[in-house]
């Protein structure tokens, strides 16, 4: 599956269900982001079973205000409807693939307990 671009009111049912969504913020004018973006497409070739996201923060200024996107490129990481990853800076494929991997061992029963207990 290749990325699909997602605006503010498309991002909660991206990221909602089982499965993982990996969310990229940027934005045309961010040279970091143009040389994550090659990376981050290739990876999205290579994981049909991932949704990847992108959500442009100069068009999407709202919906990156709301969740505190201050640098770019920045990261989030759902799986299962929960968020395990969030990062800003652009990775290496090398480093995106090992997170995607990391992603894909989580015991995510484990993950929501671990979020139920924090919050009890």
């Amino acid at each position: 599956m290749a990325t699909t671009s997602i605006t503010g009111p498309e991002f909660k049912s991206t990221i909602h269900g089982e499965g993982i969504t990996i969310v990229d913020f940027w934005a045309s004018w961010c040279g970091p982001c143009q040389r994550f973006a090659p990376v981050f497409e290739k990876a999205s070739e290579a994981n049909p079973d991932i949704t990847f996201a992108k959500v442009n923060t100069e068009e999407e200024q709202e919906l990156a205000g709301a969740l505190g996107i201050s640098s770019i490129p920045t990261l989030m990481v759902f799986r299962d409807d929960v968020l395990v990853y969030r990062e800003a800076g652009a990775l290496p494929a090398s480093a995106l693939d090992a997170l995607i991997t990391q992603v894909r061992e989580l015991d995510m029963d484990e993950v929501k307990a671990k979020i139920a207990e924090q919050e009890g």
